[in-house]
């Protein structure tokens, strides 16, 4: 199988005539058809709402665009509630989900109207100290132990800081009704980039066994169960992608199954996918500007893993496609590294890659989702740009490429820097 690039050899040396590389580049067209087919896959439930993950793609440009394909947004920190206070998000297009939260970051999204989704039961003080007690309340939960799908092991909540324990959000959801909360919302997640269409329905299950529960020892009005994220994208070739048709139909008979029985058949379905959303619609692209022949064959490039942090922080694979050579065979092994004074700012190791001569165009694939977002400036490196192939073709600037200037700008109180 082949992963095929959304540009050309072509479109990107006209591209760098004004934007030079490296530089992040996303496909319009791929994310805003790929939103509405999660919307058509979950159109069976009336209530359902994907909140975009913002961590994943911190760019309003791209967030309002998927503002218009009827997202919402899940924020986890101050400055993402900045993004979406600014883009006009408001009340239940808000979900705050945030873990040791900082003071002052309730308040903000409670101002805003938003949904408040408490990570531990000791945030119920610190919460109504900020803003008081909601009408609206999510809890997340974490049931411990391991998940698996197909007798495989997908990850482990139990060793993962987020959410509370089973007897932790049964207690939380009494204390909260108690206080006078009346709408309660469920979230959980489980495991982190599945390409298996059976997390979701399988997640879907653990949590809906616990709403029944929820709703039976505490009273409580279940309003929306969120399923977060999890649902990955194929980094390797030979990974068959997810089918969210699939997915949303398998959540659907889950929810038939456990849910309608038991007189819930209102419950909203509310999703918060990053990487699924915007992973396959990014790619970094850099150009081959060193070669360097010692002990392995390398290829040096003008991006490094201040523009993309996966492959040396989790030694993640990420296809690359040598452009006007994708059909060239892959004679050559090399290791495609960057500049940073780390060992590990390698974007492929020992990868099997056409012949790259200096000036090629590398197409690193899948850079959509925590790719610039990730991005950090060890070494002094500045962070790319991020550009927006737009459905007509036309290219956007949608944020420019960082200066030297902002690299000092923490320095503005002093003189040293002048």
């Amino acid at each position: 199988m082949m992963k095929k690039p959304f540009v050309t050899k072509e479109q990107i040396e006209e591209i760098v005539k004004t934007y030079p590389t490296p530089f992040h580049i996303y496909d319009e067209k791929g994310f805003m058809d790929n939103a509405r087919k999660v919307n058509e896959a979950f159109a069976w439930n009336k209530g359902f709402k994907e909140y975009f993950a913002v961590k994943a793609t911190p760019n309003p440009f791209i967030i309002q665009k998927l503002k218009e394909a009827g997202c919402g947004v899940d924020c986890s920190s101050y400055t993402e509630l900045m993004i979406a206070d600014k883009l006009g998000f408001r009340n239940d297009e808000i979900m705050f989900s945030s873990n040791e939260t900082p003071a002052g970051e309730f308040k903000y999204c409670n101002d805003l109207g938003g949904i408040i989704n408490l990570d531990d039961i000791t945030m119920i003080e610190a919460m109504e100290e900020e803003c008081g007690i909601p009408e609206t309340v999510s809890c997340r939960y974490n049931p411990g132990g391991v998940f698996e799908v197909c007798n495989g092991i997908m990850d482990n909540p139990g060793d993962a800081k987020y959410g509370m324990m089973p007897e932790q959000i049964v207690e939380a959801f009494k204390i909260l009704k108690e206080k006078g909360v009346k709408n309660f919302g469920i979230h959980a997640f489980l495991a982190s980039n599945t390409v298996t269409n059976e997390y979701y329905p399988m997640l879907a299950k653990t949590i809906f066994q616990l709403a029944v529960t929820l709703k039976k020892e505490t009273g409580a009005d279940i309003k929306f169960i969120n399923l977060s994220g999890g649902v990955g994208i194929p980094y390797t070739p030979d990974q068959t992608p997810n089918d969210i048709m699939a997915i949303g139909e398998g959540v659907r008979k889950v929810y038939e199954e456990i849910l309608t029985p038991e007189g819930m058949g209102d419950v909203a379905i509310f999703t918060e996918m990053g990487r699924f959303m915007m992973g396959p619609y990014g790619a970094l692209v850099t150009q081959a500007v060193h070669e360097k022949h010692i002990y392995k064959e390398y290829i040096g490039v003008d991006a490094c893993a201040a523009n993309l942090m996966r492959p040396a922080m989790y030694g993640s694979y990420h296809h690359i496609t040598v452009l006007g050579k994708e059909d060239a065979p892959c004679t050559e092994t090399y290791d495609v590294v960057g500049s940073l004074c780390e060992n590990n700012d390698k974007f492929a190791i020992d990868r099997k890659l056409p012949k790259i001569d200096m000036g090629d165009y590398l197409y690193i694939h899948d850079t959509g989702a925590h790719g610039f977002a990730m991005g950090y400036n060890y070494n002094g490196r500045l962070r790319s740009a991020e550009l927006l192939l737009k459905e007509d073709g036309s290219v956007e600037m949608i944020r420019r490429a960082e200066t030297p200037e902002d690299y000092f700008a923490t320095f503005d109180f002093c003189d040293i820097m002048k």
